[in-house]
């Protein structure tokens, strides 16, 4: 008997609103699967990122697109949200004013990997579009849950950088869905694609079974 899937849709209707971009999605990603969603703008990666973040919350590292970081705060500080649910109240506001040694040692060592290492105590608001990328994918990182869900997290770094980042993220995870654009880096990074086109999955193969020709079909 095959396990449950970790995702699963049947013939959902997914969207904000009245309107619906999925109105009839059936679709299943099991556990420790690694999978890059493709498909231009609008064709449903960021909601289809969501309805899965529902169904697994508790298990899911979280990188939305725009990063959602708090500007007048520090790269420490963004990244130490993504632990939150592991500490206390008290140990929580405690880091807020004064970090724990150990808690700015973890930080550090993880964004020397991220290439920030330098930028730990400067704002958010002073960071490059590349580095706030890198601060976001770090509280995902640094969140410690199983599966990653990422939206577009490298699209500010060029082709090496967000390889490498790429490459960081899914060794640190059992599973992972990244919505993304570069089709190279969803070809060299992940097992399974899947791509859409409105509201609707038009591809879904193994990525050792695709070329990149076929993958640019998806964006004309």
């Amino acid at each position: 008997m095959n396990p449950a899937p970790l995702f699963h849709f049947h013939q959902a209707r997914l969207g904000y609103g009245p309107s619906a971009l999925f109105e009839n999605l059936t679709l299943s990603i099991a556990e420790g699967e690694q999978v890059a969603l493709l498909g231009p703008s609008g064709s449903g990666k960021s909601t289809l990122l969501a309805a899965l973040r529902e169904q697994r919350q508790d298990q899911c590292a979280w990188c939305p697109q725009q990063g959602a970081l708090v500007p007048m705060l520090s790269v420490f500080h963004n990244i130490h949200m993504g632990a939150l649910h592991r500490y206390g109240t008290w140990h929580n506001l405690r880091t807020l004013i004064r970090p724990a040694a150990a808690d700015r040692a973890r930080v550090a060592e993880l964004t020397g990997l991220l290439g920030i290492g330098e930028k730990l105590f400067t704002s958010v608001d002073r960071l490059s579009g590349g580095q706030a990328q890198r601060t976001a994918l770090g509280r995902a990182l640094y969140s410690e849950r199983p599966v990653l869900l990422a939206d577009e997290p490298v699209s500010n770094l060029d082709e090496h950088q967000g390889l490498d980042l790429v490459r960081l993220a899914l060794q640190r995870h059992r599973g992972a869905v990244v919505a993304m654009h570069d089709r190279a880096l969803a070809l060299a990074c992940f097992q399974r694609i899947i791509g859409l086109r409105d509201g609707a999955v038009v591809l879904d193969a193994a990525a050792d079974q695709l070329s990149l020709a076929e993958l640019d079909e998806l964006y004309r």
